[in-house]
């Protein structure tokens, strides 16, 4: 089974379009480098929980919605191996001439790796 980078950030719900042209400058990277698919999406029926849910995870306030995205590897060699030279690349750098800033607040994103243990296809 394939190996599976999550993310969960709020963004500014002004910003939703740049958060698409961020998405499309920088998630062609991970494929070069080994993904085998990005999805990026916008939140469109996210309710709020009674102990929790995505928004309080990522603390977004009335003005944003939450985004969703994963990265899906291969395997999860292919996933470490990639995930070093995306850090180390220089065109991930927001502060590089060319490259979009980030639309939404880097430091509530948050991340993890995961090992698939059931898919069911159609």
């Amino acid at each position: 089974m394939s190996y599976i980078d999550g993310f969960v950030i709020a963004v500014p719900t002004a910003n939703k379009q740049k958060f698409i042209e961020h998405a499309r400058h920088f998630d062609s990277l991970f494929i070069e480098l080994g993904a085998i698919r990005v999805i990026e999406a916008w939140g469109d029926d996210v309710p709020d929980g009674k102990v929790t849910d995505f928004r309080r995870a990522v603390q977004a306030t009335a003005d944003e919605t939450v985004a969703f995205s994963w990265v899906e590897w291969p395997d999860k060699a292919t996933r470490d191996a990639g995930m070093k030279k995306i850090m180390e690349d220089p065109r991930m750098d927001p502060s590089t001439p060319g490259n979009p800033p980030m639309p939404f607040d880097g430091k509530r994103m948050i991340f993890g790796g995961f090992e698939p243990v059931v898919e069911v296809k159609a």
